[in-house]
């Protein structure tokens, strides 16, 4: 008796094609994660989540399973996103945007990706909440879409996420056609001149003044850009290394783990496998496509303004997936003319979207909750 409830079980039993495709699906993930690096330290754990989620029986997304408690506790009380904010915002250098404060422009106009993948996505039928979450995608910042998934539409929370890091991983297959097609070789040579130094009084101040200008008219942008700039501020303070240092170490990866195990127990067969799942991958495509047009576009006309002092391709890196899209347009100018230098004129672009994202987001909150 003893042995055929055993048999009874056995997690084969309970596979069906959903569970089965999830695993592989999984299973991909961690492929993609050690053997191409595509930001393995979040596909890995969400590959693991997602085949730990679609084993039959195991209990693990019950009331009191593990990964239902990490998912309840951590990801749905938007704790671990915002930790990661807190972390990113010790890593996070704006000197090359307090250096050349222009460059918040090309952050704003490369945020253009959000909205048309927002308004994309209500023409192919998804409801506002959710073409909202899809649109942030655009932004290229993972913790901030699964904020903005968690508050708007958590039932998407798994598509969008995996959209969010996956296309980011992919930055330096889909920007360069696009900034070689809106750009000319002339262009694309275009060298700058170097940055001026920044006082250690103006860094500081940054994320004060910061923090004070966007919660004080995008209020539901202040957790997001609050831990952001306390991050920055215990770096930049020069008498905080043991807090920064956390934040950018333990604090930072302990939260990436539960953030991956976290989104991995989303997806679950039933919730996943459907055509809104392939819809919201594709407008995540069409997000970062139109959010590096719209940079690499503003970059045009910087360039025709300041009469060819402004190399346009500085406006792809207004994308936030820091510092993946600045080392793109480096390599890309380098092309056309090995003698230039881009990356930190890059930078205060690439960081100007971090701030550009999480303030879409607040604004999106402010209007749809």
């Amino acid at each position: 008796m003893l042995i055929h409830k055993l048999f009874a079980t056995f997690g084969f039993w309970g596979f069906d094609w959903k569970s089965l495709v999830m695993v592989a699906i999984g299973l991909v993930f961690i492929f993609l994660g050690t053997r191409y690096k595509m930001e393995p330290l979040l596909l890995i754990p969400i590959g693991f989540s997602c085949i730990l989620t679609n084993i039959p029986f195991s209990g693990l997304m019950e009331a009191q399973g593990l990964l239902a408690l990490i998912y309840k506790y951590l990801i749905r009380t938007e704790i671990v996103p915002l930790l990661i904010f807190l972390g990113i915002g010790t890593m996070t250098d704006f000197e090359p945007l307090l250096a050349n404060p222009l460059t918040f422009l090309l952050g704003a106009a490369a945020q253009i990706g959000i909205y048309c993948a927002m308004l994309l996505a209500i023409v192919v039928g998804f409801d506002i909440k959710s073409a909202a979450t899809i649109g942030i995608i655009g932004g290229a910042d993972g913790p901030t879409t699964i904020y903005t998934a968690v508050k708007l539409a958590p039932q998407i929370l798994g598509p969008v996420a995996v959209a969010a890091y996956s296309y980011m991983s992919l930055v330096p297959i889909i920007q360069p056609p696009v900034m070689r097609f809106l750009t000319t070789g002339k262009e694309r040579k275009t060298e700058m001149a170097s940055l001026r130094k920044v006082s250690k009084t103006e860094k500081v101040l940054f994320p004060l003044v910061t923090t004070a200008v966007v919660s004080s008219f995008v209020p539901q942008a202040t957790p997001l850009i609050g831990m952001l700039m306390f991050g920055n501020l215990l770096r930049e303070s020069g008498v905080t290394e043991r807090l920064a240092s956390a934040s950018q170490n333990e604090i930072i990866n302990i939260s990436t783990i539960f953030l991956g195990l976290g989104v991995g127990a989303t997806m679950g067969g039933e919730s996943f496998l459907n055509p809104g799942t392939l819809l919201i991958l594709g407008l995540g495509v069409v997000a970062f496509i139109c959010a590096t047009a719209g940079g690499v576009l503003l970059g045009k006309l910087m360039y025709l303004v300041s009469k060819g002092k402004v190399n346009p391709l500085i406006g792809a890196a207004g994308v936030s997936a820091v510092p993946m899209s600045a080392r793109v347009v480096q390599k890309e100018g380098q092309k056309e003319n090995p003698g230039i230098f881009l990356l930190m004129h890059a930078m205060g672009p690439n960081v100007a979207g971090v701030i550009g994202s999480a303030t879409a987001a607040g604004v999106f909150l402010s209007l749809l909750r």
